[in-house]
């Protein structure tokens, strides 16, 4: 916006208080608005910290949280006083607020092709960067959602020394980390500056950021102060498919979930953060389908998981989380269409409190998840039109002779017969191991011997 033609990250600060590591910044706009967000990582057991080297990781992790604040008005130039900066990390940062911002661009018709849509000033005078010399324990640090695939993670590691870690953890989160048996969990607080809430509500831009690209940055930090060698993410291959084109680009609502982002993030952690930190993804061999077929046997977990994000929505502070499958929204669809051939239809009912495959309202988001409808896929963490298919046809399969709810019922006339060999295609998705991933060889055994 011409009217805010600069973003500043002025300044970062950090202090341990009752073992507690309190983190803030300062960002500015001008010439408006100021804003001071901040992080609390709880029960900290470090002792002796490097001052230099956490300085590099919370200044690492404020260019990451500016990016919430700086697209209220897309400033066309960001100004790094906080610290340096070299051309590499500069084009690093470019290269990841265009492409994992790209729903945000694509929502709000903004074109960043320009020259002049974003510049970077860095301070050349403040160099804190300070390469790492450290030996970190062969242990687990694990993010926890809400969700099956963390879940599936968290079982399927479990004789390793696991630490489970959340950022401002909800009902679901603290539910999986109990019945999950994790009794070491790092629990963070994220507190967003409520003035970026109260623009959101009076019209300033507003939409998805990297939030997998944000714990990344936390994980490693995290990982620092509890000296953990393994960052284990449980982002899957099906993250790798985007939504649509837009100004020539595909726009991906996973982008930091993605093996490309996974990459580049590797690469800029070891030069950049610690060098001895393993940071990858623990799920990435796999579809979300093969997941879900994984999570359908740890039946103590389906009262607890919550996969909805309808579920966690405040509306920039303007209601309540319900904290409650909606049943309307594609995420839902999906993981209820994907969990129907694996479990007893009770069972999935009980977890849904109704059958979503009789709703007329479910028709459209089929279409979608199909790519039917158009050639986009919803704007969610959902998997690939091919695993949509093939989820339709198992559950249909499973419920084949019977009478079929309304869904089902679509899929056998109108889907059903455009295709051909959905048995064998549905064998090879539930077999498929994806080669293109970073797993340590002693990770990849845990993983092969739950894939059948």
């Amino acid at each position: 916006m011409k009217k805010y033609p600069e973003f500043i990250y002025q300044d970062y600060s950090w202090k341990v208080k009752d073992k507690n590591l309190l983190i803030s910044f300062d960002f500015r706009i001008k010439p408006d608005f100021k804003f001071k967000p901040s992080l609390k990582i709880k029960n900290i057991k470090k002792e002796n910290i490097d001052k230099k080297l956490l300085d590099n990781l919370v200044f690492n992790l404020g260019l990451i949280e500016m990016i919430s604040y700086w697209k209220a008005t897309c400033s066309p130039v960001i100004n790094i006083k906080s610290g340096n900066l070299n051309r590499e990390q500069v084009q690093w940062w470019k290269d990841l607020i265009i492409n994992g911002m790209g729903e945000f661009f694509y929502k709000n018709k903004i074109d960043w092709r320009k020259d002049d849509f974003l510049t970077f000033k860095v301070n050349k005078g403040k160099d804190i960067f300070k390469n790492s010399n450290l030996k970190l324990k062969e242990d687990v640090l694990l993010p926890i959602g809400g969700g099956k695939d963390s879940v599936v993670s968290l079982e399927l590691l479990k004789d390793q020394k696991i630490s489970c870690f959340s950022l401002n953890p909800t009902k679901a989160t603290k539910e999986i980390v109990k019945v999950g048996g994790c009794h070491d969990f790092i629990e963070i607080k994220r507190k967003i500056d409520s003035k970026l809430l109260e623009l959101n509500r009076k019209g300033f831009l507003n939409g998805h950021t990297p939030f997998s690209a944000y714990l990344a940055f936390l994980t490693v930090l995290t990982g620092y102060l509890f000296d953990k060698k393994y960052i284990v993410l449980s982002n899957e291959r099906s993250s790798n498919e985007g939504n649509l084109e837009y100004l020539g680009k595909e726009i991906n609502h996973q982008y930091s979930k993605t093996f490309d982002f996974e990459k580049k993030f590797r690469s800029y952690s070891q030069k950049y953060l610690i060098k001895e930190i393993e940071y990858f993804s623990f799920l990435r061999p796999l579809y979300e389908l093969q997941i879900t077929k994984i999570f359908s046997n740890f039946k103590k977990y389906f009262d607890s998981f919550l996969s909805c994000n309808e579920a966690q929505k405040t509306y920039s502070g303007t209601k309540e989380k319900t904290g409650k499958w909606c049943g309307q929204c594609s995420k839902c669809l999906f993981i209820y269409v994907c969990l129907y051939p694996f479990i007893d239809k009770k069972e999935i009912i009980k977890i849904f409190k109704k059958d979503l495959f009789k709703k007329e309202t479910s028709l459209p988001i089929i279409k979608e998840l199909l790519g039917i409808e158009n050639k986009s896929k919803p704007f969610e963490c959902v998997g690939t039109h091919q695993e949509s298919l093939i989820a339709l046809y198992l559950s249909w399969k499973k419920e084949k002779g019977n009478e079929l709810p309304l869904v089902l019922n679509y899929f056998e006339k109108e889907v059903l017969p455009n295709y051909k060999n959905l048995e064998e295609k549905s064998k090879k998705i539930l077999s498929s191991w994806n080669k293109e991933n970073k797993l340590p060889k002693n990770f990849v055994e845990f993983l092969k011997e739950r894939i059948n």
